[in-house]
Formats: structure tokens, sequence, C-alpha cells
């Protein structure tokens, strides 16, 4: 455990980004179901500069997507954003997270069904998963989910960016039928339950 953590912080050490201002932009990757939802969410948050979809905590090195979907690497699909600490903590990027999916549901978000679409938090630092877990506890002891909480919180391995095809999905094909059926209603509720989040043009 000691070796994968001390990989995971000098992998993270390797995705810190140097703005102008010598801000440091920090990176989160999430699991919470299809990847097209999460991805559209994230993009909408204030201090969130980039999103991307991908694949995290599989056994086998730059999967396709046709490779995932069958769940037999390990993988589950996820995003990794930029966000600027200054602007948005991991903590309120935690409880986007808990309130835009189900993390009651073991394999699974609502018709998404595999390992592929397990709820995940995968950390890159002993601080992260230190506020990650405080976080999932105080969810848990909350009144947010009636069940309880089945999210994995582990250590990034194995992360690859998915084909160019899943990025920027919903933006791209807004009134394809899963954008308007799953992923236009959570953004609703995403917007109606954090508009002190948004990002202003938006």
């Amino acid at each position: 455990m000691k070796l994968i953590l001390l990989l995971s912080t000098l992998f993270y050490s390797s995705l810190m980004i140097e703005t102008d201002n010598n801000n440091r932009t920090e990176v989160a990757v999430f699991g919470a179901g299809c990847f097209w939802c999460v991805e559209a969410i994230y993009q909408r948050v204030n201090g969130v500069s980039a999103v991307e979809s991908g694949y995290a905590g599989g056994h086998v090195e730059n999967p396709t997507y046709q490779q995932v979907i069958t769940g037999r690497t390990g993988h589950a699909e996820v995003i990794r954003l930029e966000y600027d600490p200054s602007v948005i903590s991991y903590r309120e990027l935690l409880e986007v997270f808990w309130h835009t999916h189900d993390p009651t549901t073991l394999n699974r978000q609502g018709a998404d069904v595999g390992t592929q679409y397990r709820s995940a938090i995968f950390y890159l630092t002993e601080e992260q998963r230190d506020t990650a877990l405080a976080s999932l506890r105080k969810t848990n002891d909350s009144d947010l989910w009636r069940d309880p909480i089945v999210t994995e919180v582990t250590p990034l391995v194995n992360y690859s960016t998915a084909e160019d095809y899943h990025q920027n999905y919903f933006n791209n094909n807004p009134n394809a039928g899963y954008c308007s059926v799953v992923i236009a209603p959570k953004l609703a509720k995403f917007k109606r339950d954090f508009p002190h989040l948004l990002q202003e043009s938006l």
C-alpha cells in the first residue's frame, strides 16, 4: 500500500500544472457511472478548467472502450478534471459527486450496469484519500441517501484517456437520445442544487 501511495503521489506531482501567476491547478478523478454524464456536470462547475473522460482502476494498460464495456479489464469509466483550489475545493467537488449520482447502487447507475459503471473516488494523494473518506462518512451519516454508500475509495492506477468521440460528448450531441433522456435531467438537478457553483457563463 505504501508503494502504491508513493507511486500515486509521484504521478500526481506530474499532473500538477503551474499557471502564469504561479497558482497551482490540481487534479481529481471520479467514477460515477457513464462518463458522459459526469463530464457534462463538472464542465459546468466554476473553478474547473478542464474535464477529460477516461478509464481507471483496471489491470490492462490503455484499454479500448470495447474492452472496458465487457467488464473484464477492471476499469471504471471516469473523468479526470483540473481545477483551481483557490476557487473550488476538493471537498466541494466531492459534494457535487455525492449529489449527482447514486453512490448506493453497486456496479450500476440506472440502466447502465457493470463494474465499469461503479461509483469510485480515485485519489492521487493521502490528503485526497483522507478528505474523500471523511466526506463519505459525513454523507453516509446524513439523510441524503437512504441506503449505505458503496463508493470505493482507492489509489489511482492505470488511468488512460478515452477515445476522442467520448470527449465533450453532451456538448457535441445535446439532442442525442441518451443526452436528452439521461444527461439533461442530471444537469437540471445539478443547476438547481448548486447554483452557487455554476460557471457564470452557464
